[in-house]
């Protein structure tokens, strides 16, 4: 049976949270999707100017949404851990 990674960080002595490495991964999607979220919204802001507000609107909203997960992500750990 082959051991498993906890029993491996065991073994060379490691220590500290794997919970942190795992939010560092798991940051990289929510930064990914704002990137996107502002590229396209300027994108489509220079193809129809005279939509500034609206899709300045929801770029802003999605946005807080994506930021929102990186952050429920980040203080999960702390409120769940045991």
């Amino acid at each position: 049976m082959l051991p498993s990674v906890l029993d491996v960080i065991a073994a060379e002595g490691l220590t500290g949270s794997v919970g942190s490495i795992g939010y560092g991964l798991a940051a990289i999607g929510p930064g990914i999707g704002i990137g996107l979220i502002f590229g396209n919204g300027v994108q489509a802001i220079a193809r129809q100017p005279e939509a500034y507000g609206v899709i300045r609107q929801n770029m802003l909203l999605g946005f807080a949404l994506a930021e929102a997960l990186a952050l429920i992500g980040f203080v999960a750990p702390f409120v769940f851990g045991t």
